[in-house]
């Protein structure tokens, strides 16, 4: 009797919530899965040693991490403007849907980081003569309207370039399942992939940074924009966050809800 094939995913993992969300929703959907971790110079690069932490200990779980690499993209993207790279920018604190977050854009990391994940996935359909391949990224309308490179046109076109420039294309798809979603979603998701693959859900995500501007032990500020979504969304599901943070979770909630309250309140008076 033939055995049947494996599922494959190829994925980029950065070691934040929304990535990791996505690696064990591929891994409780049983496919073998291939992480591609990228150092472009972020200021919060202690996410891909928690990347690492993660697929060690999943990996030591008997799941089906096939492979985990790190590529370095700090040179190449060095080039690029960005108060996540630059040391002379800041990292702009406050709700994530104001105007001041677009600080916070790396140019064109997304289609970077897709353009990479894709070639390796060609090579691995290749190297499996022909093997149907997943692309999957853990990107979600919660993300919109900062960064454009998260929108659903925006990977419809990518993948249309991806198949015009490449042979073997046809057994590549991009597999985008928090397109439509946001973090109170992608961590209901987690629970229940947790569940299912038998994991502690908190010692995932404390093994997970979402902090743009973390301290030198690694610890999340809960100033960034992408720390107070992040807390909002454990808030929003009944879960303290396990992450370290410099403060206590009563306190970085408490400054999270205040900074949502403000920013409702000013844009119902108009104010940026």
């Amino acid at each position: 009797m033939t055995k049947p094939k494996r599922k494959i995913a190829v994925m980029s993992l950065s070691g934040g919530m929304d990535s990791t969300g996505l690696l064990l929703h591929l891994l409780a959907d049983d496919y073998d899965v291939y992480c591609l971790s990228f150092y472009y110079g972020q200021k919060h690069s202690v996410e891909l040693e928690r990347a690492k932490k993660n697929t060690d200990m999943m990996k030591a779980s008997g799941l089906a991490i096939k492979d985990h690499r790190m590529v370095d993209l700090s040179q190449a993207m060095g080039i690029f403007h960005s108060a996540l790279t630059a040391d002379d920018v800041d990292v702009p604190e406050g709700h994530y849907e104001q105007s001041n977050m677009v600080a916070t854009v790396v140019p064109n990391r997304n289609a970077i980081f897709s353009s990479l994940v894709y070639g390796y996935a060609l090579s691995i359909s290749t190297e499996k003569n022909g093997a149907k391949v997943k692309i999957s990224l853990g990107v979600h309308s919660g993300d919109h309207a900062i960064y454009p490179d998260c929108r659903p046109e925006f990977y419809h076109a990518l993948e249309d370039v991806f198949r015009l420039g490449n042979w073997g294309s046809g057994n590549l798809d991009f597999y985008l399942p928090f397109i439509d979603g946001d973090k109170e979603t992608i961590l209901l998701d987690s629970l229940a992939s947790c569940k299912h693959l038998g994991l502690d859900f908190d010692m995932v995500f404390r093994n997970t940074n979402t902090s743009y501007n973390p301290d030198e032990k690694g610890r999340s500020s809960g100033t960034s924009g992408a720390d107070v979504e992040r807390i909002l969304a454990f808030n929003a599901i009944g879960r303290a966050d396990p992450v370290e943070y410099v403060k206590s979770w009563e306190e970085v909630l408490a400054d999270a809800l205040e900074t949502e309250k403000a920013y409702q309140e000013g844009e119902g008076s108009g104010e940026e």
